[in-house]
């Protein structure tokens, strides 16, 4: 019985696989050499590519539109032209404070002597004293006031279009971590 189901099922399969005989396979092959027959092939020829001439900058005596030291130039000449009250004397000799940068100065506390209040500042390890009127900082600083809580500092700097403008700001005082504690 077995037998005669196997023989049944492999008489099936051979019926089916001669239904998919090459009989379709001859038309498509003959279309498709007809298609290709059929299709003529254009293609745009690419333009020819132009030629570039380079501009040669022949003026070299002149000076570079595109120099940094034109635009400094006419504001080193306008600057000169109009007195800014608030232009510092670049000409003077600094004092030793105004060697370092505000943001590298602590306020640490105050001491008044002989009725004057002075400001104390660490710089690095070393402790020192201001009083209003002293120069500090690397920005033409000077020191307006002395509080306890606070040093007030006005800085004279140029915008960005050259003028001295005064700019005001503020040690205030650093907690010790020892008083924390």
């Amino acid at each position: 019985m077995t037998t005669l189901r196997h023989a049944l099922a492999l008489l099936l399969g051979g019926a089916l696989l001669a239904g998919c005989g090459g009989s379709d396979e001859a038309e498509i092959n003959t279309w498709m050499t007809g298609v290709k027959a059929g299709t003529k092939i254009s293609v745009e020829p690419i333009s020819e590519p132009k030629t570039f001439i380079p501009f040669a900058y022949g003026v070299r005596d002149e000076i570079d539109p595109f120099d940094a030291n034109k635009l400094l130039a006419e504001l080193a000449r306008s600057a000169n032209a109009i007195p800014n009250p608030l232009k510092p004397d670049t000409e003077r000799r600094k004092e030793y404070l105004e060697t370092f940068p505000l943001d590298g100065m602590v306020m640490v506390g105050t001491i008044n002597k002989a009725g004057v209040n002075y400001g104390l500042i660490q710089i690095d390890r070393a402790v020192h004293q201001v009083k209003k009127g002293q120069k500090l900082g690397q920005n033409f600083g000077v020191v307006t006031g002395v509080a306890d809580s606070a040093i007030n500092v006005a800085e004279r700097v140029q915008d960005a279009g050259g003028e001295w403008v005064e700019r005001m700001t503020k040690l205030e005082l650093q907690e010790s971590k020892e008083t924390k504690k």
